[in-house]
């Protein structure tokens, strides 16, 4: 018994739904210049600082993590066209596998998924929007009248693999952003600070 039912998806009590997959792009943060008390673990490594949001001119957003003495961790830019530059990584943490997490970290959180081949499920409690990726799907989890953004969930197959939380929107910009892993540490939480 134990062992089948570790195989079970996380997802299979979803049904079918009726709604618009489109709901869920309001909770797209507005980043200007918006600034954020961070904390990163990614195994043992444990950094704080501050992470910068900057939309630049070209609508491009440019993410900066610094600690307080103005030392960068990394710097990258999410293009208007869904690109990516890494601009500059810490050389001990610059590492393909890493670089790629972050951005798939922060994509989640910027929210712009290709909507064009999303789906809306359901629960008794939840609305998801389902978005396909190349290894499983992105969850845009919200209640039902899709009001509130409870969580964003990257899954495999069969079970989540990064959870995001964004909560307490002020102006369109989220006030406390926290992201998990599911299956080793790799957990980044965001503060904002007021200017």
């Amino acid at each position: 018994m134990g062992l089948l039912s570790g195989c079970s998806s996380a997802y299979k009590n979803l049904q079918q739904a009726n709604g618009d997959v489109n709901c869920i792009t309001k909770f797209r943060p507005q980043f200007a210049n918006t600034l954020y008390s961070t904390q990163v673990d990614i195994l043992k490594h444990h950094l704080s600082g501050l992470l910068f949001f900057k939309q630049m001119p070209d609508s491009s957003l440019r993410v900066v993590f610094a600690n307080e003495m103005g030392f960068k961790f990394f710097d990258f830019e999410f293009t208007r066209d869904g690109g990516f530059v890494k601009h500059y990584m810490l050389p001990k943490m610059d590492k393909k596998a890493v670089v790629k997490t972050l951005r798939s970290d922060f994509e989640l959180v910027l929210l712009r998924p290709d909507l064009s081949k999303a789906h809306v499920m359901q629960d008794s409690a939840y609305h998801y929007t389902v978005v396909p990726t190349a290894k499983g799907n992105n969850y845009y989890i919200t209640d039902t009248a899709c009001e509130q953004l409870e969580r964003i969930e990257k899954s495999s197959k069969r079970k989540p693999v990064v959870k995001v939380w964004m909560k307490n929107y002020e102006a369109g910009v989220p006030d406390t952003i926290a992201i998990r892993h599911q299956g080793f540490t790799f957990n980044i939480s965001l503060q904002r600070v007021q200017k």
